[in-house]
Formats: structure tokens, C-alpha cells, sequence
């Protein structure tokens, strides 16, 4: 047996015994993703764990197997909506993937209008969950993320803050519940919000510079948004004490692309890097993971990791009650209850409301967790920005 095999024998031996009038099945899977385009880097960082799930299910499970066809969304939702689409014409049974909740909402749509079951981590816009589709699932959502920001400013002890977000609208959604908590707390907090299409932050950064003058700066955006504020903040040197984004900036990835850029920086993160897992499926997906792509894995290919194993082994339990072709996987997935990689995972209505995020900082070469204490893996270094 050999070490991936034998890190996942808690799945393989539930699984290898079956009827004798049973047979294996391969099932078909959509992927739509942005492999191009302005959200490309946290495409291929969940097509990665998208991959990784294939590999460790069809060893493990024992009976049915999967194959993704994916398609290139290029960050476009019009492309999106073509790429499900196509993808149910060629048989898929159910989709996983997307990212941006303005790319997911039309994709998904177009996969319930098809009576297929969607399920993604890269949309958080309260929205999603609000249409009353029974064919959508997601693993993460607004509040986790809100959660982190909230938090990691308390321990900071901060007086002050400036939020730098995007007008889409998940972006604005999370940027104004954060505004509330802290506010709420007594807070003195400035908003600014700023067109996805601008590519120029130093007027936005200066105005936090000159009149906000606060102890830090939050952003709520995408990895090009980041990328943008973090450049005009080297240029402009505010006086603040630390920058603090969410999803898709505390990456390797980011840190290898942008080393000037991300010294000290924070952003949302389920593991530290490089990581260590201790229990087998988390052996088994970071060996599958080593197997395919020979990196560590990051909390985007985690991400897609977790969707898509809940997706797969919903189609696995559907398949075996042949209820496949009768909205069988949906009723499955509407069912799941069980401990992943990112915790415990449970639907209702679509969300997962047990989802909760960590904050993660670049802290040399590795990507340390800093938030919540009691999970830590090293402790803040605050105050601390790039230029300083």
C-alpha cells in the first residue's frame, strides 16, 4: 500500500466492501474557473485543490470515480455563465468552483436554471445564499471573514482605522459590516471605496494619509486591489501600523510574486506556511497535493480541496441510492455533516454557518497564524508595514 493509500485506509476500508451486484461508475464533474484574467492566481490555487480531491477520492473511495472537465471562465461572468453552460452539455452531474461572487451568482443561475447542484468557496455576497436555490452550497461566507478582521484589530488594541474596499458588491457588503462592528465598539472608522477599475490608489491612500490618520489600514478587495494599495502605500508611506486584507493575500504565492510588498502583512488563513496536517485526511491531501504539484499547499487549494470532496462523496451516496438523475446529489450535499480540513462543515439553506477564518501574516519566508491566541503560531509583529 503505498503512503497515500495507507494515510487514507479510514475511507478505503468504509468504502471497499459493497454488493455483489454493485459496479463502479464514473461520474463527470464541471469545473468553472478563472485560469485567466484579473482573478487567475486564486483560480489555479483552487483548480490545484480541485485536482488533489480527484486523486485522493478515486483512491479511496473504493466504487465510483470522478473526472473534472473544467473551463476557463477568464474572470469574465458572461464567460462564467458559457462555461456551465458548455460543461452540461458535454454531462456533468454537479459543478465545483468559481471565484468573485459577481462571477458565481450568473454561473450559478445558469446551473440551477440546468438543475444542477453548484458548490464553491470563492463567493461570499450574502446574496448567494438568499435566492432560495437548492442547488447551491458554499463552504465559507461573509461573517468568518468579518470575524477576523474584527478580531485581529481587538487584540491590536486600535483607536483608529481606515477601509480601502471595493464597490463590488461582496466586497462593500463585508467592508460595511466590519464599518458597523468596529463603530460599534468605538471605533473611529473612514471609508473609502474605489471602482474596480482603477489601477491609481495613491489619491486614496493619500486621503488616509492626510485626513483619516489612523492606526491601520483595512482593505477589502482582490489580489490586483492589494497589489495597487500596497505599492501606493510604499510610495506614500502613511503613518499607520499595519495593513490588514482578507481573502486571497496571505499566500505564498503573493510572497513570492510581490516579496516587497508583503513583509508584515496580514490577510486571512485557515494554516500557517509551510503547514504540517495530524490527522489522515489531511496526510493524504497534503501528500496528493506534494504528488501532483511538489509545493505545500495553501488555504486556496484547501479550499478547493474540501468543496469538492463534499461534492464527490455526495454524488458517491446518490449514486449508490440511484438517485443520481432525481436531484439525489443536492439531497445528499443538503445533508453533509462532517469534520473537514477547515472544521465542521454543515448546510443550511446553502451556507455553512460553522465556517470561521484565522488571520495569517507574512513574517519572512513563511505565512504564521496570529489570530485567533489560542491557535497561534507565532505572535503578531505589530506595529509592522512593508516600508518600516
Amino acid at each position: 500500500m503505498n503512503k497515500l493509500c495507507k494515510h487514507v485506509r479510514w475511507a478505503a476500508l468504509a468504502l471497499s466492501v459493497y454488493s455483489a451486484g454493485a459496479y463502479a461508475e464514473e461520474f463527470l464533474v464541471g469545473e468553472q474557473e478563472p485560469l485567466t484574467g484579473a482573478l487567475a492566481r486564486v483560480g489555479t490555487g483552487m483548480h490545484e485543490g480541485i485536482a488533489v480531491a480527484v486523486e485522493v477520492f478515486n483512491q479511496t473511495n473504493g466504487k465510483h470515480t470522478i473526472k473534472v472537465l473544467t473551463e476557463d471562465d477568464e474572470s469574465s461572468p458572461a464567460k462564467a455563465i458559457a462555461a456551465v453552460e458548455k460543461l452540461a452539455s458535454q454531462g456533468v452531474v454537479a459543478f465545483t468552483g468559481g471565484y468573485g461572487s459577481n462571477n458565481i451568482g450568473p454561473a450559478s443561475d445558469a446551473a440551477n436554471k440546468l438543475g444542477l447542484p453548484y458548490i464553491t468557496s470563492g463567493g461570499v455576497d450574502n446574496g448567494l445564499v438568499q435566492r432560495g436555490y437548492k442547488t447551491f452550497f458554499r463552504i465559507n461566507n461573509t461573517a468568518g471573514y468579518q470575524k477576523a478582521m474584527v478580531g485581529v484589530l481587538g487584540d491590536m488594541k486600535v483607536d483608529s482605522a481606515s477601509i480601502i474596499y471595493s464597490t463590488k458588491e461582496a466586497t462593500a457588503h463585508l467592508a460595511q459590516d466590519v464599518q458597523k462592528d468596529l463603530t460599534a465598539k468605538g471605533l473611529k472608522v473612514g471609508m473609502h471605496p474605489f471602482d474596480p477599475g482603477i489601477s491609481d490608489f495613491k489619491p486614496v491612500v493619500n486621503k488616509v494619509r492626510l485626513i483619516d490618520k489612523s492606526d491601520v489600514i483595512l482593505m477589502v478587495g482582490y489580489e490586483n486591489d492589494y497589489v495597487g494599495i500596497l505599492r501606493a502605500a510604499n510610495v506614500l508611506k502613511p503613518d499607520v501600523n499595519a495593513m490588514i486584507g482578507v481573502w486571497s493575500l496571505a499566500t505564498p504565492k503573493m510572497a513570492a510574486d510581490f516579496p516587497d510588498l508583503m513583509p508584515k502583512v496580514y490577510g486571512t488563513a485557515l494554516l500557517p506556511y509551510p503547514t504540517k496536517f495530524n490527522t489522515d485526511e489531511g496526510k493524504a491531501f497534503y501528500d496528493a497535493y506534494k504528488k501532483l504539484y511538489n509545493k505545500d499547499p495553501d488555504y486556496l487549494g484547501q479550499f478547493g480541496y474540501v468543496q469538492s470532496m463534499l461534492l464527490f462523496e455526495a454524488i458517491a451516496r446518490a449514486a449508490d441510492k440511484g438517485t443520481v438523475k432525481q436531484g439525489g446529489i443536492a439531497e445528499e450535499l443538503a445533508k453533509t455533516d462532517r469534520n473537514t480540513l477547515i472544521g465542521r462543515v454543515q448546510f443550511t439553506e446553502g451556507d455553512n454557518l460553522n465556517f470561521e477564518h484565522r488571520m495569517g501574516q507574512h513574517q519572512g519566508d513563511r505565512i504564521e497564524i496570529v489570530w485567533p491566541v489560542d491557535t497561534a503560531t507565532a505572535p503578531m509583529q505589530y506595529p509592522g508595514v512593508p516600508w518600516k
